[in-house]
């Protein structure tokens, strides 16, 4: 295995991982800073008010894109697994 079929494979791997994780983080990020902006404009300091909503929206979200991330994890598993003979080589 070449240098360059490692950092192809590495190079794959990690942009899936940022396709498939990118989604729930992003919903994370928002619902996160919209909590923030609503508890510092009523100066509510509970924190458990923070986690509510990230965690229905990420719930939400892994409904609404889990599919298309399943398939995103399984295509990659594929491309690793058909083209395995090439590798050990």
């Amino acid at each position: 295995m070449t240098a360059e079929t490692v950092i192809s494979l590495a190079e794959n791997g990690v942009w899936t991982v940022f396709l498939v994780a990118g989604p729930l983080l992003v919903v994370a990020l928002v619902l996160g800073f919209g909590v923030a902006i609503f508890q510092a404009t009523t100066q509510i300091q509970e924190q458990t008010l923070a986690f509510i909503p990230k965690i229905l929206g990420v719930l939400a979200c892994l409904v609404l894109f889990g599919p298309w991330m399943l398939q995103m994890v399984t295509d990659f598993t594929y491309q690793i697994l058909s083209n395995l003979a090439e590798y050990v080589r």
